[in-house]
């Protein structure tokens, strides 16, 4: 197991953008996706923001141990490895779209869930966090359980530590 970029990874070209929110969820329960608590607040406040205008995204998913933490780490420690990799943060609004464009995501097959960690087979998307406040959802995850597609969304504080094994989608940075 390497260190990104000399590691094993899954890089997508996404189409992002191009619909309000209403017809992104509209999308989504076409598709049947379903969204936990978190993932429903997170989507409807006013201050996640959706692109009117259609781009592409290359994205990359690695693991938290491909970023060269072995014994996991924390978000603020993920994120900026991340960028001194020379990877970016995603825009929030990757999360819906990916979820409708990864429609095959080999389902997960955990048992009981464990509080306070990533659940197995679950891809959480880098994102810029928009509330401070520990009880708000901080991001997006995609998961698949008994064949159904999730977008949830997930809650932890600045002292949470992923799980080296824990996967996250980052943005390769655009080119000027």
């Amino acid at each position: 197991m390497g260190i990104y970029p000399d590691c094993r990874m899954i890089t997508r070209t996404i189409e992002v953008g191009g619909l309000t929110k209403s017809q992104l969820y509209a999308k989504m329960q076409q598709y049947s996706i379903l969204m936990n608590e978190y993932g429903e607040r997170l989507f409807f406040d006013d201050r996640f923001p959706t692109s009117n205008t259609k781009y592409s995204l290359k994205t990359v998913e690695l693991n938290v141990r491909n970023l060269g933490f072995p014994d996991g780490a924390t978000t603020d420690h993920i994120f900026k490895k991340a960028r001194d990799l020379g990877l970016d943060l995603c825009p929030l609004e990757v999360g819906p779209y990916l979820r409708l464009e990864y429609l095959d995501q080999p389902d997960s097959h955990s048992g009981i869930p464990s509080q306070h960690q990533a659940p197995t087979g679950s891809i959480t998307i880098a994102a810029e966090v928009i509330a401070a406040d520990d009880e708000f959802p901080k991001g997006f995850y995609l998961r698949r359980m008994n064949g159904e597609l999730w977008l949830r969304g997930y809650v932890a504080d600045h002292l949470h530590v992923w799980s080296p094994d824990d996967h996250f989608i980052f943005c390769h940075p655009k080119k000027p």
